[in-house]
């Protein structure tokens, strides 16, 4: 099996382009946030519940003080419309202050995605033999 058909790691490929794709999106927002009647802009939160249930392996529960799957496909991303935006006399819904703290998770987000996949590949290069 080629490294690329590896579920996890296109699975953390795939979280890494939505991550670039929302700093992009969220960018955006920010340069816009003086224009009249702009509406801030965020992406929908990615959901891998189909690939994670292909991919992953029954654990046998042998004990009953063995933790359950977090399988539930509830996602730990909130909506980019919430309804929290305010809205400026000339229409705009930028806030500076949201749009930098989403800005902050976004990057916090992509580096541990990143963080994982290169370990994910070092420990390929481990059990392969190569280092």
């Amino acid at each position: 099996m080629p490294i690329v058909d590896i579920p996890i790691l296109s699975m953390l490929r795939t979280r890494m382009e939505w991550h670039q794709e929302r700093q992009r999106v969220l960018a955006e927002n920010v340069a816009n946030a003086d224009t009249p009647n702009y509406q801030a802009r965020d992406l929908e939160p990615l959901n891998f519940s189909r690939q994670v249930a292909a991919a992953s392996l029954d654990l046998a529960r042998t004990d009953p003080m063995h933790l359950t799957s977090a399988g539930s496909g509830d996602s730990a991303f909130a909506s980019g419309h919430n309804g929290r935006f305010e809205v400026r006399p000339r229409g705009n819904t930028v806030t500076h202050e949201d749009e930098m703290m989403k800005v902050a998770s976004n990057q916090m987000d992509f580096e541990a995605a990143a963080s994982l996949y290169s370990r994910s590949l070092a420990l390929i290069k481990l059990a392969i033999g190569k280092s």
